[in-house]
């Protein structure tokens, strides 16, 4: 029966079911800040040009951001729900540091997104330009708060600070040094930087979809053109603010670091290995295809730097390697395809040939590839913690609750197993829908009293949606 106990495991299902919450859940935050910001930013064009083309893109990605935003606040819920039924421990241990980060987060973002979406959905008949362009501002700064305290105490787990341990609990001594631990300006920047990214690849997949079918030609020549040349900006930023993170995880994780790069021991003038098959039992990798030196160039910007192997660390603090070492080639690997692309519109750009079909083919095949960076790169920084909740200090094994069964977490993953693959099939559903239809409606123009002035465009009949 030692197979059947393992796999019942209580540790090893609340993991497995953590990760499997976690992992529907940060796709949609991936999603919604970026999409809060670009809203924004097409209110703001809209209040400052007048065009109306700004105005219709602004109200139909609204549409598409409450039903994400929707989703996100449901799975997010299931979150610190976890935290009490799989991880007494933790957070008994971690409390009187994560609790007012995550209560931060509620008071501060879920309250000022949540007030002025209303205004956002339903004020533009209601209230002047300019104040729902405000209401577009603070939706997006909420998200941009949430993301700032969730990323705080993530990091702060990442690498613990400002805290002193009394009776096995963490007890706050600096909260600044708390909030901006060692690790979360690197993380918050690579995060937001990233889920902009992940945005901005479904807007023009998006747009190439509608210019491929001859539909919406404005709105989809207007989405393609300004999306990508934010990316322009973008894609190479979360590259060198990428490179950064690395530097900071060498200083402060080196055993991540080593397992990333499935690294053995430690040497100067480190080769860079594209690929291998990690042999964790041995402490070495197969089939292994190596550049010379590179590997301490990249990790270390010098090409005599030393970096150190796993096997300076006890065998028990190491990090399963093969996952994060694939995860890490997969995230960098979406983020050069993602590079060549944007590369590609600037000589497709500077030839006016930026609606070429082959091309718009490749943005539509793109759109979901932030989604999986995302992901790749969430598997990579939480896998390669391991076997830390908290970092060198709080095991995960030390962190579960002591009275779970596996049959209970069985029970229980086994429920969000179902309910997930119930919510997003539908909530895909009706924002393929949304898409679809297209920004077809027209924003009034409310004056400062409240009332529409100038001409509203018809929504298309029954059907219209269809044709070209």
């Amino acid at each position: 029966m030692p197979t059947t106990a393992a796999a019942l495991s209580p540790l090893l299902l609340s993991r497995l079911q953590f990760a499997w919450v976690i992992a529907w859940h940060i796709l949609l935050p991936a999603f919604t800040i970026g999409t809060a910001s670009f809203i924004a930013l097409l209110e703001g064009l809209h209040l400052a040009t007048g065009r109306d083309v700004y105005g219709r893109l602004a109200a139909f990605w609204t549409r598409i951001f409450a039903i994400a935003f929707g989703m996100g606040v449901v799975s997010g819920i299931v979150m610190p729900f976890q935290f009490g039924t799989n991880w007494s421990r933790y957070a008994d241990a971690t409390a009187n540091v994560l609790s007012p980060l995550f209560a931060y987060e509620g008071i501060m973002a879920f309250f000022l997104e949540s007030a002025f979406l209303g205004v956002l959905l339903f004020g533009r008949k209601l209230v002047p330009r300019w104040a729902h362009f405000v209401a577009a501002l603070m939706v997006a700064l909420g998200t941009l708060f949430s993301a700032f305290w969730i990323l705080a105490a993530n990091s702060w787990m990442q690498t613990p600070a400002g805290y002193v341990i009394i009776d096995g609990r963490f007890y706050p001594a600096d909260w600044l040094r708390i909030i901006f631990n060692p690790s979360f300006p690197y993380r918050f920047a690579h995060t937001v930087v990233g889920f902009y990214v992940t945005t901005g690849f479904v807007v023009i997949g998006v747009a190439a979809y509608y210019l491929r079918r001859g539909r919406f030609a404005e709105e989809s020549r207007t989405m393609l053109s300004m999306t990508l040349w934010l990316l322009t900006v973008l894609v190479p930023l979360q590259i060198v603010i990428g490179d950064q993170h690395g530097l900071n995880t060498l200083a402060y994780q080196p055993a991540k670091i080593a397992a990333i790069e499935a690294h053995w021991n430690t040497e100067s003038r480190m080769p860079l290995t594209l690929f291998a098959i990690p042999d964790e039992k041995n402490a070495t990798n197969r089939a292994a295809i190596d550049i010379p030196d590179l590997g301490s160039l990249i990790l270390t910007h010098d090409l005599n730097g030393v970096v150190r192997g796993l096997k300076e660390w006890p065998r028990d603090q190491w990090p399963p390697v093969a996952i994060p070492f694939f995860a890490f080639r997969i995230m960098v690997g979406i983020g050069l395809l993602m590079l060549a692309l944007v590369a590609t519109s600037w000589w497709l750009r500077a030839r006016d040939r930026l609606q070429a079909v082959w091309f718009l083919r490749l943005c539509e095949f793109a759109s979901p590839a932030g989604f999986v960076a995302v992901i790749a790169g969430w598997t990579t920084t939480e896998v390669g913690r391991q076997p830390w909740t908290v970092y060198g200090l709080l095991r995960t094994a030390d962190s579960v609750s002591p009275a779970l069964t596996g049959i209970d977490v069985a029970l229980s993953f086994a429920g969000y197993i179902l309910v997930y693959l119930a919510i997003y099939p539908v909530g895909l559903m009706m924002m393929a829908r949304i898409v679809r239809r297209g920004p077809a409606e027209a924003p009034t123009e409310p004056i400062a009293s409240g009332r529409p002035e100038g001409p509203v465009r018809a929504l298309p009949a029954a059907g219209a949606e269809d044709s070209p």
